[in-house]
C-alpha cells in the first residue's frame, strides 16, 4: 500500500486479474529433405511463406524436382500458409536415417512447428527418426509416406525393420535376410505419427511432367486447411487433394478395412468425389485413446497453450488466491474451446473440469514448491463408421377410431 501523506486525489492502476490463455498455432509444418539446390541453406531451418519464396531459396531456374520440392508445393497448393524447410543435402555417404536425424534436430529449435514431414524417406530408420522427434517434443505430429512400390498390400500391416547385419563367417548366427519384415512404421503409443498410402500422381511444379509423388506434403496442407476452416478438432479426412490426378494403387473397401485396423490412412479414388484422404488414424494401437489424429493434435494445442500462457504462475505465492486464478483462466480457455465445438457435452460442465484446491495441493506438495491442477477433457471423436439401419414397414391407410 503506498504512503499517502498530502491530501489529494490519487489514481492507481489495478489489474483486473484475468490473464487470457491464447491458443497456439497448429498449422505450421516442418519439412526435412533434399532440396533441388542441394547446397542451399544446408541444415538450416528456413521459414517459407509461399511457393515462390521456396523457388527463390531452394530451386533456381533449371532445377530438377525432388520429393522435398514436390511436398512443399503440395503443402501450399492444399491450403498451407507457413512452413520451415531444412535441406539436408544430397550424398555425403550418410545412410540409415542419420541425415534426417540431423535435420530433425534443427527443427527442435522451432517451437512454432506442429506438423513434421520427411518427404522422400520411407525406410525404417527414417520413420523411427521422425516418430522419436515428435515423441520427444510432444507438440507436433509426423506425417509418414508409404514406399513408392508396394506390391503386397499385406506387407503394409507389418512393421518395417532394418535388415540384420550378416554375421561373421563361422559365427553360427542367422544369415541376413536381405529385406525388411514389412513396410509400416513402428507403433507410436502416444499417437505422434500418421501413415498414408498410396502415392499420388501430380503435375511436377518445376518440369510440368506428370509424376508420382509421396502424398505427405499434400496431406500436411490439408491438415493446415482443415485447421483454418474447421479447427484442429476436425479430423483431416474426407478432404479432396488439390493437384492429385490419380493414385498409384486403387484400393477396395475390403483392402482398406484391413489397412484401417493397422492405423494406415488410405487415399482413395471415388468416381463422383475424386481423390480424397479417407482415413484419420494415428500409429497408436487401435484400442488407444490416441488413435485419432484430431484428438492427438487437439491435446497438443491445449497442452502447449496452457503451458505458454501460465508462466506468470511461477514463483507466485502458492495459496488459495493462486488456485482460484488458475481455475478462472483455464476454465475460460476451455470454455472457448468447447464453444468452438472441440469438446463433447451440451454444457461446459459436461465437456471438461478443472480442479486446483486443497485436495490437489496438500501441505506436502506446497512445501515442495509444487502447485497441481487436474484437468479433464472430453474431446469429440470423428464419425468413422456411418450406419443406417433400414427395414421394411407395412404400408396402408392409417385408421383412426
Amino acid at each position: 500500500m503506498p504512503n499517502y501523506l498530502a491530501p489529494d486525489i490519487y489514481i492507481e492502476e489495478v489489474s483486473g486479474g484475468a490473464r487470457p490463455i491464447q491458443a497456439v498455432g497448429t498449422s505450421t509444418a516442418g519439412f526435412v529433405g533434399v532440396a533441388p539446390d542441394a547446397k542451399a541453406h544446408l541444415n538450416v531451418a528456413t521459414p517459407i511463406n509461399n511457393w515462390s519464396e521456396f523457388g527463390r531459396e531452394f530451386a533456381p531456374e533449371g532445377s530438377t524436382s525432388t520429393p522435398l520440392s514436390q511436398a512443399v508445393y503440395g503443402f501450399f497448393l492444399n491450403g498451407g500458409r507457413r512452413c520451415y524447410v531444412v535441406n539436408v543435402g544430397a550424398g555425403n555417404g550418410v545412410t540409415g536415417g542419420a541425415k534426417e536425424r540431423v535435420g530433425l534436430q534443427v527443427l527442435e529449435q522451432v517451437d512454432e512447428i506442429a506438423i513434421v514431414a520427411i518427404p522422400g524417406f520411407t525406410d525404417a530408420a527414417s520413420y523411427d527418426a521422425a516418430l522419436s522427434h515428435c515423441e520427444k517434443l510432444q507438440d507436433r505430429v509426423a506425417i509418414l509416406d508409404a514406399p513408392a512400390d508396394v506390391s503386397d498390400i499385406s506387407s503394409l500391416t507389418r512393421v518395417a525393420s532394418v535388415p540384420a547385419r550378416k554375421p561373421a563367417e563361422g559365427s553360427g548366427g542367422a544369415a541376413e535376410s536381405g529385406k525388411a519384415a514389412g513396410v509400416r512404421p513402428r507403433q507410436s503409443d502416444g499417437g505422434y505419427g500418421a501413415f498414408y498410402f498410396p502415392w499420388i500422381t501430380v503435375r511436377d511444379p518445376l518440369s510440368g511432367e506428370v509424376v508420382n509423388v509421396p502424398p505427405g506434403g499434400h496431406v500436411a496442407g490439408i491438415w493446415a486447411r482443415t485447421d483454418a476452416t474447421r479447427g484442429v478438432h476436425k479430423a483431416p479426412a474426407n478432404e479432396a487433394i488439390r493437384g492429385a490426378l490419380n493414385v498409384t494403387y486403387l484400393l477396395t473397401r475390403e483392402e482398406q478395412g484391413e489397412l484401417n485396423q493397422a492405423g494406415i490412412n488410405c487415399i482413395r479414388f471415388f468416381p463422383r468425389e475424386g481423390i480424397r484422404v479417407w482415413g484419420a488414424r494415428t500409429l497408436a494401437a487401435g484400442s488407444s485413446e490416441w488413435r485419432y489424429i484430431n484428438v492427438r493434435r487437439l491435446f497438443n494445442m491445449i497442452e502447449e497453450s496452457i503451458a505458454l500462457s501460465t508462466r506468470w504462475i511461477v514463483f507466485e505465492p502458492n495459496d488459495r488466491t493462486l488456485w482460484k486464478s488458475i481455475r478462472r483462466d483455464v476454465n475460460a480457455f476451455l470454455t472457448r474451446i468447447w464453444r468452438d465445438g472441440a469438446l463433447m457435452g451440451s454444457t461446459p460442465e459436461e465437456a471438461f473440469f478443472v480442479r486446483c484446491d486443497e485436495e490437489t495441493n496438500p501441505p506436502d506438495m506446497i512445501d515442495a514448491g509444487i502447485v497441481v491442477t487436474l484437468i479433464g477433457i472430453a474431446p469429440v471423436k470423428p464419425a468413422e463408421f456411418i450406419v443406417f439401419r433400414i427395414s421394411q414397414a407395412a404400408s396402408g391407410p392409417k385408421i383412426e377410431a
